[in-house]
């Protein structure tokens, strides 16, 4: 017996004429995997060592992010790799592929004027910006009579972190103009 077209392929490519220039579409099929590009759709669960859950997204939005761009924490994106639409795995993530080490230099003193009289308490959370723009956040650890003591490090910082995930949806790249010298016509200018 012979094998179905549909069983023989792994992935089309399209190529629709457009005037003289090509427009390359690729179709990827349920056998698509997560890599590098990809548009991946997750639903996860986060929790710490002591079960104890910090961030679920079951039974709401998914999570989505280009595999490759930096969009999620180094070790759980390596471990992403190769997996299928419907697939679900078990990911451990050590602190430094996570949010990295507990620093001691993050843990900082500043002048009580510097810090809003309603954060002047042990576990208050503070938010603002950091030199370079980039949003930071810091804990009240210690209030002392002049001074606040705050720690900058993230609060996963130290932290093995374990995800439950399921890969929901995987999208290749867009489409993208394909450029035939010979073929493609000059751009003509207004």
């Amino acid at each position: 017996m012979g094998t179905t077209r549909h069983g023989q392929e792994k992935r089309r490519i399209f190529i629709i004429t457009l005037g003289l220039g090509f427009l390359l579409v690729t179709s990827g099929y349920a056998q698509d995997t997560v890599g590098e590009g990809k548009r991946v759709s997750l639903e996860y669960t986060l929790t710490l060592a002591d079960q104890t859950v910090i961030d679920t997204n079951v039974g709401k939005d998914p999570l989505v992010y280009t595999h490759g761009a930096q969009d999620i924490i180094p070790g759980l994106e390596k471990q992403l790799i190769g997996l299928k639409v419907g697939d679900t795995k078990n990911v451990e993530v050590a602190p430094a592929e996570g949010y990295g080490e507990v620093d001691p230099n993050r843990v900082q003193e500043v002048p009580k004027e510097n810090v809003p009289e309603e954060a002047w308490g042990v576990g208050k959370r503070l938010q603002g910006q950091g030199p370079d723009g980039q949003m930071m956040f810091a804990e009240v650890t210690e209030v002392k009579e002049n001074t606040v003591v705050v720690d900058l490090n993230h609060p996963l910082a130290g932290k093995t972190l374990f995800f439950a995930v399921k890969v929901l949806k995987i999208e290749t790249a867009e489409a993208q103009k394909v450029e035939i010298p010979g073929l493609t016509p000059p751009e003509t200018k207004p």
